[in-house]
């Protein structure tokens, strides 16, 4: 079972995230992309005239499109995450305008984790700056697949070809280096609309697509049947009625892959192996369901099933661990500390846990490591070891996004804390020590 690249074009939904330096036009760029593609209402573009006017800006400021938060439009920057829907005839999009500021990396994080392309910014005038490899190491180990190198403003440098060309070659050796598999470099000016809808009559020289016509052809998907499907329970459904007096059912969102009724399947962590009897979607029954179809699964065998339980194929099923190792970006106010207590959320499964180690901190800026840093502060990203109370079936995140990635929540309050990426990152962890978490006679009931 296969799907062309054709039909994934018409009927896909494509996540993407914009990031870039301060200054460098990624609200602007957001702004043209919705105007251009005429994606924006007639009221909308009412209220940013009205607002730039007030500002004493004679054409539109169509970065206000995005910039929604009164700081943001006053300080003319990104602070939160802006998401915006817009669909043209070939494809439908999610966007995420993330900040650009170095104390906002939690924020790109949230708006990237989800993306399938990543659309990095960098005025044509600076070229790439420390902020631009920041950007790139945080799609690197977000895993996103496709970025799009933007060198905006190109109308203030005269349209040359040289300073593109310089500053596309410097950032796809830098983003293949840390193993993004996919790079695209496309001139534009967002302030001028040149390659972001529709071609540039000033830059002949380039014959690449424009922003859009790549965002609508770029492939974000690939053969169902090649992926670890993953099935993680949500709900059990047992009516007990008179209709139905025996029906069990296991209901949920799949996570990854494709499931066959008569496949043989494994339930963990318990391992119990049992195979599907049949597959209920939208009150049907069906033979074989994909991601991220939500059905209901049922059992031949009366298996111990609840929520929080995996259902994969028995031949294809993750390991399961008590000892998680993960990068993390850690989102909280407060720090993360080692010996920490903390709840772990995976997929439907959430367990109590402690932070053994924080083996290192990533140094966005050279990528190097900053060895046992003994705790983790908002924005930074490093290494964790977590220890839980209860075995969970992890796959790698390079593996999968959806099944490799968790939180950490406060046990208090219920605030997340970080956000997890279970596996390698990109750099290694050198000499890196070794942080004992304390867990005393207090911390005895959460020392697994």
């Amino acid at each position: 079972m296969s799907i062309t690249t054709e039909q994934l074009s018409a009927t896909t939904l494509l996540r993407f995230a914009t990031a870039g330096s301060v200054d460098d036009g990624k609200s602007t760029l957001v702004g043209r992309l919705l105007h251009d593609s005429k994606s924006v209402l007639t009221d909308q573009l009412e209220a940013v005239a009205l607002a730039s006017t007030n500002r004493g800006q004679e054409a539109p400021d169509l970065a206000l499109l995005t910039d929604g938060l009164r700081a943001e439009r006053e300080q003319g920057i990104t602070i939160d995450v802006a998401y915006r829907y817009f669909a043209t005839p070939r494809r439908r999009f999610i966007l995420a305008d993330t900040p650009g500021h170095v104390q906002y990396t939690r924020n790109m994080v949230t708006g990237a984790s989800t993306a399938e392309l990543a659309v990095v910014l960098v005025d044509a005038r600076n070229g790439v700056v420390e902020q631009t490899r920041r950007h790139a190491a945080v799609a690197a180990l977000l895993r996103v697949p496709h970025v799009v190198l933007a060198v905006n403003k190109m109308d203030l440098v005269d349209y040359a070809e040289p300073v593109f060309a310089a500053i596309a070659e410097e950032f796809t050796a830098y983003a293949a280096s840390l193993g993004v598999p996919e790079i695209t470099a496309i001139p534009i000016s967002a302030l001028a609309g040149d390659n972001v809808v529709e071609p540039s009559a000033h830059m002949d020289w380039y014959g690449g697509p424009t922003v859009l016509e790549h965002l609508e052809t770029v492939p974000v998907s690939h053969d169902l049947t090649a992926c670890h499907a993953r099935f993680p329970v949500q709900y059990v459904i047992r009516p007990q009625s008179a209709e139905h007096p025996d029906y069990r059912g296991y209901a949920g969102q799949i996570a990854a892959g494709v499931f066959r009724v008569g496949e043989t399947v494994s339930v963990l962590p318990s391992g119990r192996t049992t195979t599907i009897k049949g597959i209920d979607a939208l009150g049907e029954s069906v033979d074989i369901a994909w991601a991220p179809q939500s059905v209901t699964i049922r059992l031949a065998d009366d298996v111990d099933v609840s929520r929080g339980d995996l259902i994969a194929p028995a031949d294809d099923a993750p390991a399961t661990t008590q000892d998680v190792e993960a990068t993390v970006c850690h989102v909280a106010d407060e720090p993360l500390t080692v010996g920490q207590r903390v709840l772990l959320k995976h997929t439907t499964r959430t367990v109590k846990a402690i932070v053994k180690e924080i083996p290192s901190r990533l140094t966005l800026d050279d990528l190097s490591q900053h060895p046992a840093p003994g705790r983790l502060v908002a924005n930074d990203i490093g290494r964790v070891v977590v220890r839980t109370a209860e075995p969970l079936a992890l796959d790698a995140y390079a593996d999968s996004r959806r099944t490799g990635s968790f939180l950490l929540i406060d046990p208090a309050d219920g605030t997340t804390l970080t956000a997890g990426m279970a596996g390698a990152s990109f750099a290694a962890v050198d000499g890196a020590e070794d942080a004992e978490a304390d867990t005393s006679a207090e911390d005895a009931e959460w020392d697994f």
